[in-house]
């Protein structure tokens, strides 16, 4: 099953507030913030959900293919992500504009505030879906992440005009998106990701109701936090998958991406939607005890005991066919 994952490819700048967020607002002067937190520590990570979610695909041995927009100053990336599994064959880079830029500060309560730069991620909607189906001899299915929100809506369409199956993520781009963007962007979707706030925020832009959501998408799946993942679909009871138990809480940057990354693996081997979701609860628990996006290792072994301890004997040998 030949995945392609589209999405920003950036550079995180993680920083740590020894504090909590919440200490420092004042309740009726919210609308004239003005804050500087100093911070005790700055990573610089690769990162951006598209690299996220292929870096992970990559980690589990699904070869994906990374589609989005980087700067020149991306061949140090491009030979990361080469070296773990990821198809950039498709990855534009842009003649004048540098990679795209995260900047996250994480509170003691593992609160977060960021920005974001877009840089060469604007030249997303400049990536035509056929030239990359035509290079690797077709595609299955597209997951169209957090990017540039031209190019989003311009794949969204391509995939409806040549009947590619897609899914829908909008993430960090929903905030910015209003509710005739984010109908065109959900419409037809065989998947459609949101966490829980999100989940409502959909509801409220769109104006849809929760049933008439899912009569216009194959499934829902909507993570849940440190209590899982919910998939639904119109007409069939709910599945629920819990995560497996964490050995510590690091960093919550890129949870949701590495979630997403196990659950399209898990589509890509031919599993069950549960099985599917058991494998990106697991993925995203390892990110979760790693500082950083990219920076935790799937040792097979390792993940596969965790994994059939979370989930049970059966489950642990129907992934361990795939995993090798």
């Amino acid at each position: 099953m030949r995945i392609a994952v589209t999405g920003s490819i950036a550079t995180d700048h993680l920083m740590t507030f020894p504090g909590r967020f919440a200490d420092q607002f004042v309740a009726d002067q919210l609308h004239t913030v003005s804050l500087s937190f100093l911070v005790d520590n700055l990573d610089v990570r690769r990162g951006g959900v598209g690299a996220n979610i292929a870096f992970g695909m990559g980690q589990l041995g699904t070869k994906p293919i990374l589609v989005g927009a980087a700067g020149s100053d991306f061949d140090e990336y491009r030979a990361w992500l080469d070296r773990h599994g990821v198809d950039t064959g498709s990855v534009r880079i842009s003649e004048t504009l540098h990679t795209a830029r995260f900047v996250c500060t994480t509170d003691a309560d593992h609160n977060q505030i960021g920005s974001f730069y877009t840089g060469a991620m604007s030249e997303a909607r400049l990536i035509e879906l056929k030239t990359v189906a035509d290079r690797v001899g077709g595609l299955d299915l597209v997951s169209i992440g957090a990017d540039d929100p031209e190019g989003m809506l311009r794949h969204t369409e391509e995939c409806r005009s040549r009947s590619i199956p897609f899914a829908a993520d909008f993430s960090q781009q929903i905030a910015r998106m209003n509710g005739d963007e984010i109908r065109i962007l959900l419409d037809g979707a065989t998947y459609l990701f949101s966490n829980e706030y999100e989940k409502g925020l959909i509801e409220s832009k769109t104006g849809w109701s929760d049933e008439e959501i899912l009569s216009r998408v194959g499934h829902r799946v909507t993570t849940l936090g440190a209590r899982g993942v919910r998939i639904e679909r119109a007409g069939h009871d709910p599945i629920e998958v819990g995560c497996p138990e964490e050995e510590r809480k690091a960093d919550p940057t890129g949870v949701g991406d590495a979630f997403r990354a196990g659950f399209l693996s898990g589509l890509a081997w031919g599993v069950s939607l549960e099985r599917a979701a058991q494998v990106g609860c697991m993925l995203a628990t390892l990110v979760i005890e790693t500082v950083g996006t990219q920076e935790y290792q799937l040792r097979r072994a390792h993940f596969m005991d965790r994994f059939t301890k979370a989930y049970g004997h059966d489950a642990g040998e129907e992934v361990r066919t795939h995993l090798g």
